[in-house]
């Protein structure tokens, strides 16, 4: 499968168990031969994804020192404002030619998970206009919902409990991020976010049509996600790959950042679990043939490595 198939929610979800279970066998294809597909038919609604363009496009045209009043950097557990350049996706190119605010669930300092994790659980930083906030937190749970079903969908695909992902997400970090990506400042600066893998389970991606987002298939070879109005792109991330045994492939990506006048935005939906979640491969995607490649690891210590590795702020402060 060179190019990226096509899922229902609808179907995934559907009472008929026969049509349900054709989709689900469709999904468990593309998961291990592309890691990528679109979401289409999903129960969030198109006035509450034009809200979050519309939230995106007011906050990224405020004043500089506004979006810096609530720079990522101020925030121990990496919440907030991420100016141009903050990232590099691909550790041997050019710093990412964008701009994000990231948010997740929102837990006083005093709360025994802040505490115990400090750099992972605490409060958000948010925007200072409420119309921004709702907008966020609207279709922070709207996306949260349409995460579970395809989780269950994927642990029935393979063979485990239909609640095998989705009990990890009691206290979850998952993180809701907007993403500006200005007109590049030359014709040789292409990284609008450079070739990379997710971290963590999966990734649900709202994207504007002005595209630009390219997906690497077997072949080696970059493919265009054209933007399909009112889908998501959902993709593999590395912890369902180490949880599945490289059964589930968490595929290279990149944006190329736009010219001239053009503006792109995006809004990807990283679904991450509990921080105590033990994440070892799980039985159905193991054999005496097939023996587990990965160490159980903690999915939060996995989380935190690779924030680490990205980030040139936190860098300096593992330093």
């Amino acid at each position: 499968m060179n190019s990226i198939p096509l899922i229902d929610f609808a179907c995934l979800k559907h009472s008929d168990a026969n049509l349900r279970a054709a989709e689900i066998k469709k999904l468990d294809q593309a998961c291990r031969e592309v890691g990528f597909f679109y979401l289409t038919n999903t129960s969030i609604d198109t006035s509450v994804m034009s809200l979050l363009q519309r939230a995106a496009e007011r906050f990224f045209t405020l004043p500089q020192e506004e979006k810096e009043s609530i720079d990522i950097k101020h925030s121990l557990n990496h919440r907030g404002y991420g100016q141009i350049g903050e990232e590099q996706l691909d550790e041997i190119s050019q710093a990412d030619w964008k701009e994000t605010f990231d948010m997740a669930l929102d837990f006083p300092l005093d709360h025994a998970l802040a505490q115990k994790y400090p750099t992972m659980y605490g409060p958000n930083q948010y925007p200072s206009k409420a119309s921004i906030v709702e907008a966020l937190q609207e279709y922070y749970v709207a996306a949260f919902d349409v995460s579970q079903v395809v989780l269950k969908a994927m642990a029935e695909a393979l063979a485990l409990e239909s609640n095998f992902f989705t009990q990890c997400f009691k206290n979850h970090v998952t993180v809701l991020r907007m993403i500006h990506y200005p007109p590049r400042p030359e014709e040789s600066h292409t990284n609008g976010a450079g070739a990379h893998t997710d971290y963590g389970c999966i990734t649900l991606l709202l994207q504007d049509d002005v595209g630009g987002l390219q997906v690497k298939n077997r072949q080696g070879e970059w493919t265009d996600a054209i933007p399909i109005k009112g889908s998501l792109v959902v993709n593999i991330g590395d912890l369902m790959q180490r949880w599945t045994n490289d059964e589930y492939v968490s595929t290279a990506h990149r944006v190329i950042a736009p010219l001239k006048e053009v503006h792109r935005y995006s809004f990807p939906f990283f679904v991450e679990p509990d921080y105590e979640t033990n994440v070892k491969c799980v039985e159905s995607c193991q054999s005496k043939e097939k023996p587990a490649k990965y160490a159980p690891i903690l999915s939060g210590d996995w989380i935190q490595s690779r924030f680490d590795a990205t980030y040139a702020y936190r860098e300096k402060e593992s330093l």
